[in-house]
C-alpha cells in the first residue's frame, strides 16, 4: 500500500501573502503614511479610515492608548457574562448547541464593549453585506489589532459565502480568546479565512499569554510568522502554539522589541518576495526521510530555530519540537481531509434513497408493507436493504453533529437548506430503526432508544415552521411517508398492550393506552398523514386491529370502528375519495 505524500506549504504561501502587498498597505494605514486618512477618537481607542483612491478598498486602522496596552490583563472574559452583566449579545451568534459559551481577553473586549456605539455607526457606514463592490481590510498592531480581530468577528454575521469578505491583518498582537472561541470560528471556512496575523519571533507581546501547554488562550486564522531572515506561514492553531511557546523559552529575555519595527520586517520581507530570494537555502540540510518532516524542518529553519543553533538554544530541544510540530500537522491535514461535507456525497445518498423507494414498492405488492418486511427479515431483500439503512443513517449522523457544532447563523441556513432531505430521510428510515429494535425485543422505542439525529431533525422542521412538508395531498395518497416517523413504534406499544390485556395485567392503564392510540391513528387518518400501507393484509397494525376488536367487542363504537369495519373506506382513503365525517 503506497503511503500518501503529506506537506506544508507555509514556505510557498508566505511570499505568496507578502508579495500581495497587503502588509505594506496596511501597515502604511497604521502609520499614517497618507493624506486623505480620517481619524476618529474613542474611549481608549482611536481608528482611521482610509478609502484608496482608484480602488474600492476601504482599510480600516485601529490602535489603543498606551495606558490601556500597558495594563494588558491575561484575565478572560465569558461570552455568557457579558450577555449577562453588560447586556453585550454581539457576539452571541457565534453560540452553537454544542459550543455555547466561550471567553475573550478581558482588556480588549472591554475596550470593544466601551467603544461599541461608535464601532457600530462605523460598521453602519462602511456597510460591507450590501456594498458588493466594496473590500475592507481591518488592521492594528499591538492592542489595537486584538481590537481589529473583534471588530472583525463583529462583522462575520453579516457577511455570506461569497468573496466580499472583510479580511483582518493584526501585527504583533495577544491572543484574543480561547480554544472554545477558536473552535467557533474555525468551524467556518469563509470566517476563519478572514484573519491573518503576523507575528515576529522576537516580539513577546504575541506570546504574553502563552506561558505553557496548559495556556487557556488559543489563536485561530492564518499566522504569518517571522524571523530577520525570513518567514512562512501556520493555519493549524495547534502549530501555531508550539511555535509562540518555543519563542517564549530563546526571547525569554528579549524585551526590547517595538511593534514600530513591524514596518521595517514589512519592507524587508517584501523585498525579499520581489527579489524572489525568499525560499530558505537548503543546501546544507540534512533531510529528513519523509516529506512533511522536511517541510516542518525548513519551517523551523526559516524562523531560526536549527539543529546548528541548539547550543543557543538552551531552553529547548528542536528534536523534540520537529517531532510535535509533525504530530500537529499530520492530525491537522488528516482532520482537513475528514471534514463531512454533505453534498459531495449526496448522489450516492439519492441512489441509497432510490433503493428504499423501490424495496417499498415491492413489499408492498407482497401485501406485507416495507415496516414488516424489514422486520421479519425472511427474503434477501431485506439483507440487501440493511447496508442502505446504514449508509443513510451514517450520513445523517455526521450531517446533524456537523450542523450542531456550527454557529447560529450558519447553521440555521444550513438547516433550511437541507430540511427537506432529512425530513424524507426520517419518514423513511426511521421505521427500519424501529424495526430491528422490536424485533431484536425492545420495549418503548421512543423513551429508551430513539436516536438524536431522528429527533434533532424533527425538532429543526418544528423550528421551521415547516407547514409545507407537515401536510399531504390527497391526490397521491399512495405516496405519503407517514407524518409521523415514530408510529410503528406505538403501533408495537399498542401491541404490547394488547399482550397486556390478554395476561390479565394492568388492565385499566392498558385500555387506556389502547383508547388514546386509537384516537391518535384516527387523526392521522383524518388529515391523511398516514401511508395506506398501514391497511396491507400482513402488516402489524392490520394484526393489532384484529386484537383490538376482538378485545373491545362488537358492540363498542368509535369513529376508528366506524372507519375500519368497511372495507371500501380503506380503499377509498388510499384513492384519497374518502371524505372523514
Amino acid at each position: 500500500m503506497t503511503q500518501s505524500i503529506q506537506f506544508s506549504s507555509g514556505l510557498q504561501l508566505a511570499p505568496f501573502v507578502i508579495s500581495s502587498g497587503l502588509l505594506r498597505r496596511s501597515w502604511n494605514v497604521i502609520s499614517s503614511q497618507h493624506e486623505g486618512i480620517v481619524s476618529n477618537v474613542g474611549e481608549g481607542l482611536s481608528w482611521k479610515v482610509y478609502k484608496e483612491p482608484d480602488t474600492a478598498v476601504t482599510i480600516i486602522a485601529f490602535e489603543a492608548t498606551p495606558e490601556y496596552s500597558s495594563h494588558l490583563q491575561p484575565d478572560l472574559v465569558l461570552s455568557s457574562e457579558l450577555k449577562e452583566k453588560k447586556n453585550f449579545l454581539h457576539f452571541n451568534f457565534l453560540c452553537s448547541k454544542v459550543n455555547p459559551v466561550f471567553s475573550f481577553n478581558s482588556t480588549a473586549v472591554s475596550l470593544f464593549c466601551e467603544n461599541y456605539q461608535k464601532l457600530d455607526q462605523l460598521k453602519s457606514e462602511i456597510n460591507i453585506s450590501n456594498a458588493s463592490t466594496t473590500k475592507l481590510i481591518i488592521t492594528g498592531h499591538a492592542l489595537g489589532g486584538s481590537v481589529a480581530s473583534l471588530f472583525t468577528v463583529s462583522l462575520l454575521n453579516s457577511i455570506g459565502s461569497g468573496n466580499n469578505r472583510p479580511l483582518c491583518i493584526t501585527f504583533g498582537s495577544p491572543l484574543v480568546g480561547d480554544k472554545t472561541l477558536q473552535q467557533a470560528i474555525s468551524r467556518s471556512s469563509n470566517w476563519k479565512s478572514c484573519f491573518l496575523h503576523v507575528v515576529s519571533h522576537k516580539d513577546p507581546l504575541p506570546r504574553l499569554f502563552v506561558t505553557d501547554s496548559t495556556s487557556a488562550y488559543m489563536p485561530f486564522g492564518t499566522f504569518l510568522l517571522c524571523s530577520d531572515a525570513s518567514s512562512t506561514c501556520f493555519e493549524n492553531p495547534d502549530s501555531t502554539m508550539e511555535l509562540l511557546m518555543a519563542f517564549s523559552s530563546i526571547h525569554a529575555q528579549n524585551e526590547g522589541f517595538q511593534s514600530a519595527e513591524y514596518g521595517n520586517i514589512v519592507k524587508n520581507l517584501n523585498l525579499k518576495a520581489l527579489h524572489k530570494d525568499f525560499i530558505t537555502k537548503s543546501e546544507d540540510l540534512t533531510y529528513p526521510a519523509d516529506s512533511l518532516a522536511s517541510c516542518i524542518s525548513l519551517q523551523l529553519r526559516a524562523l531560526g530555530l536549527t539543529h546548528h543553533m541548539q547550543q543557543q538554544l538552551q531552553n529547548i530541544d528542536i528534536n523534540s519540537l520537529e517531532t510535535n510540530m509533525k504530530k500537529q500537522e499530520e492530525g491537522f491535514i488528516k482532520q482537513r481531509r475528514i471534514v463531512f461535507d454533505p453534498s459531495k456525497k449526496l448522489n450516492q445518498i439519492k441512489e441509497n434513497m432510490a433503493q428504499l423507494e423501490w424495496y417499498k414498492k415491492e413489499t408492498k405488492n407482497k401485501g406485507i408493507g416495507y415496516y414488516d418486511s424489514y422486520k421479519n427479515m425472511n427474503s434477501p431483500w431485506d439483507n440487501d436493504v440493511v447496508q442502505f439503512h446504514k449508509k443513510l443513517k451514517n450520513y445523517w449522523e455526521k450531517m446533524v453533529g456537523e450542523v450542531e457544532v456550527k454557529p447560529q447563523t450558519e447553521g440555521a441556513a444550513f438547516r433550511k437548506r437541507w430540511l427537506f432531505g432529512g425530513t424524507t430521510y426520517r419518514r423513511m428510515v426511521e421505521p427500519l430503526a424501529i424495526a430491528q429494535y422490536y424485533k431484536d425485543g425492545g420495549e418503548d422505542y421512543v423513551t429508551k432508544e430513539r436516536s438524536k439525529h431522528f429527533k434533532q431533525l424533527e425538532e429543526w422542521l418544528k423550528e421551521s415552521n415547516g407547514k409545507d412538508l407537515e401536510s399531504t395531498s390527497k391526490k397521491n395518497v399512495e405516496a405519503i411517508l407517514t407524518i409521523d416517523s415514530c408510529f410503528w413504534a406505538h403501533v408495537e406499544e399498542a401491541l404490547r398492550s394488547c399482550k397486556e390485556l390478554k395476561a390479565a395485567k394492568e388492565k385499566e392503564e392498558e385500555l387506556k393506552k389502547l383508547v388514546e392510540f386509537e384516537e391518535y391513528v384516527y387523526k392521522l387518518l383524518k388529515n391523511y398523514a398516514v401511508s395506506p400501507e398501514i391497511f396491507l393484509e400482513k402488516s402489524s397494525f392490520m394484526f393489532w386491529w384484529m386484537e383490538y376488536k376482538g378485545i373491545k367487542g362488537t358492540s363498542y363504537s368509535s369513529p376508528l370502528v366506524s372507519f375500519m369495519n368497511i372495507a371500501a373506506n380503506r380503499d377509498q382513503y388510499t384513492l384519497g375519495a374518502y371524505d372523514f365525517p
